[in-house]
C-alpha cells in the first residue's frame, strides 16, 4: 500500500496534475537525450523526404509521392498501384505488431519516444520555454492578470507555432501534391479545394494537438494508453518507482532514518503529464523516463546509487530473480512468430510481384461477326498496365481454339507507368460441334524479358445452330 498522502505532496500533486497548463521542468539525462535524438531523426526524415528528387527514364520526379490522381504510390525506384493493397495491408499488420511486440517488453516506449503527438508536443514545449522562460516563468505567466507584455509574449508564441504548424501542413500536403508545384499554388492562392482543406486541417489539428491539447491526449484521447495494460505482465519492463528502497520518504537530513526518495518531487515536476510514478503504474504514464533523469541527477547530489526510479518489472522489483530467457516468454515469442510470418509474407508478395497486368473486355455491343474469309471474329479491348518505369514492348497471343488468331498487329509499347488500350479482333474457322461461348486465354508477354507473362481467361462466341 502507498504511504498516506502528506499536505504538502496532495497541494504539488494539485499544482501540477490539475491547475491549467503543465509546465514540466526542464531535465538533463540519457533518456532526455534519446527523445531529442528521435525528435530529430523523425523530423529531418518528414520534413526533408519529400524534396528528394528521383531520376526514371521519363524525368525527374519526388521521389516519395502518393499520387492519388493518378493511383500511384512512389517509394523512390518502387511504384506501387492499387492491386497492390495486399502490400499496404502487410505493412500496416508489421507495425502493429512491431507496436504490440515493443509493448510486451518494454511497456509504451513508442508514445515516450517516437509518437508524433510527444514529438510534436517537444518542439512546442521547446518555443514555449525560448519564448517565456523556464517552468517557473511560464507558470507565473500564466497566473499573471493580462497585461501589454503577457500579451506580447503570448502573440509570439502563438505565432511561432502556427508558423511551424503550418509549414508541417504543408510538408504533409507535400506528399500527395508535389511539394515543388503545391508552394507556387500556395503563394498565389490557387490551391485545389481539398488541397486547401488539408491545408488548413493538418495545420489547425497540429496547432491544437501539439500547442493546446498538449498531455490531454495522452490523458484523456489515446486509446492506445487504455488497452497497453491487454499487452504487458509483470515481466514487461516499465518506468517503476522502487518502493522498497526509497520507503519511508523523508527530508535529506533525515536520510539515515528513512529510504533513498527525499520527497523532492523532481519526478512529478519532470513529468509531462503531470503524474507521480511512486504512485505506481499508471495509463497516463508515457514512459519517457524523463523521471528516471530527474532522479537519478538528484541521487547523483545526494551520493545515492541512481535508480531509484528506473525502467524494471514488476517480478523484478518484488525480488523475484530474472530467469535467463525471461523475456522470451510466449506472449513475446508469438508477436516474433507473427513479425517473421508477416515479413515473410511481404517479401514473398515483392518478390512474386509482377509488373505488368492485363484486363480484357470482350465487345458486348456485337457478339460475332463473319469476315469475308468466312471465319467467325469477336472483338476485345485489351488493357495493358505497365508497372514499370520505363517503356516496354509487350507481345500478345490467344490460344484455346483450333485455327485461333490475331488480325492485325500483335506486339505493341506500353509507356512507363501507364496504361495502353489495344483494340483487337480474334477469329477462328467455324469448327463443327462447336458453337455458343467457348474458353479462350491471352497471353501476354514481354520482349525484354519473357519471365513477365500474363495469361488472362476470356470467352469466344461461336454462331449457334
Amino acid at each position: 500500500m502507498p504511504p498516506p498522502v502528506s499536505k504538502a505532496r496532495e497541494a504539488r500533486l494539485e499544482f501540477y496534475r490539475k491547475k491549467g497548463t503543465i509546465h514540466a521542468k526542464a531535465v538533463q539525462g540519457r533518456y532526455n537525450s534519446l527523445r531529442w535524438a528521435m525528435v530529430w531523426l523523425t523530423q529531418i526524415v518528414f520534413y526533408g523526404a519529400c524534396w528528394l528528387p528521383w531520376t526514371t527514364e521519363t524525368g525527374t520526379r519526388q521521389a516519395i509521392l502518393f499520387d492519388i490522381t493518378h493511383e500511384r504510390l512512389y517509394l523512390f525506384d518502387l511504384v506501387l498501384w492499387p492491386q497492390d493493397a495486399l502490400l499496404l495491408a502487410f505493412v500496416l499488420i508489421l507495425a502493429a505488431t512491431a507496436l504490440f511486440f515493443v509493448t510486451a517488453l518494454a511497456g509504451r516506449l513508442f508514445c515516450g519516444f517516437a509518437c508524433p503527438q510527444t514529438v510534436y508536443t517537444s518542439i512546442f514545449t521547446w518555443i514555449e520555454s525560448k519564448v517565456e522562460g523556464d517552468h517557473l516563468a511560464r507558470l507565473k505567466l500564466d497566473q499573471s492578470p493580462m497585461s501589454a507584455r503577457k500579451l506580447a509574449i503570448k502573440s509570439v508564441k502563438h505565432g511561432i507555432w502556427a508558423l511551424v504548424a503550418a509549414w508541417t501542413a504543408i510538408t504533409f500536403v507535400g506528399y500527395f501534391t508535389p511539394i515543388r508545384e503545391l508552394l507556387p499554388t500556395i503563394a498565389a492562392f490557387q490551391t485545389g479545394p481539398w488541397e486547401a482543406f488539408w491545408l488548413l486541417f493538418y495545420a489547425t489539428f497540429t496547432y491544437v494537438q501539439a500547442g493546446l491539447a498538449r498531455e490531454a491526449v495522452c490523458q484523456h484521447m489515446c486509446p492506445y494508453s487504455r488497452f497497453q495494460g491487454v499487452m504487458s505482465d509483470p515481466t514487461t519492463a516499465t518506468v517503476s518507482y522502487d518502493r522498497q528502497r526509497g520507503e519511508p520518504r523523508g527530508a535529506l537530513r533525515q536520510a539515515k532514518q528513512t529510504g533513498d526518495c527525499i520527497d523532492c518531487g523532481i519526478c512529478v515536476q519532470v513529468c509531462p503529464t503531470g503524474i507521480d510514478i511512486r504512485d505506481g503504474l499508471q495509463y497516463q504514464c508515457i514512459n519517457c523516463g524523463l523521471c528516471v533523469d530527474g532522479c537519478d541527477e538528484v541521487m547523483d547530489r545526494i551520493g545515492a546509487p541512481r535508480g531509484l526510479i528506473r525502467f524494471v518489472s514488476e517480478n523484478e522489483l518484488a525480488g523475484k530473480p530474472r530467469s535467463k530467457g525471461v523475456r522470451l516468454r510466449p506472449r513475446v515469442l508469438s508477436y516474433v512468430g507473427l513479425l517473421l510470418v508477416f515479413m515473410t509474407l511481404t517479401g514473398w508478395t515483392l518478390s512474386e510481384r509482377v509488373l505488368l497486368r492485363v484486363e480484357v473486355l470482350r465487345d458486348r455491343g456485337a457478339l460475332l461477326r463473319e469476315t469475308p474469309e468466312g471465319r467467325i471474329a469477336n472483338a476485345y479491348t485489351l488493357k495493358l498496365i505497365n508497372m514499370e518505369e520505363a517503356h516496354r514492348r509487350f507481345r500478345i497471343g490467344v490460344s484455346g481454339l483450333p485455327g485461333l488468331r490475331i488480325d492485325g498487329p500483335t506486339e505493341f509499347t506500353a509507356a512507363p507507368g501507364s496504361i495502353h488500350t489495344v483494340s483487337l479482333t480474334v477469329s477462328s474457322p467455324t469448327a463443327d460441334g462447336l458453337s455458343g461461348a467457348q474458353p479462350i486465354a491471352f497471353e501476354t508477354v514481354a520482349l525484354h524479358d519473357e519471365d513477365i507473362a500474363v495469361r488472362e481467361k476470356s470467352t469466344f462466341i461461336l454462331p449457334t445452330p
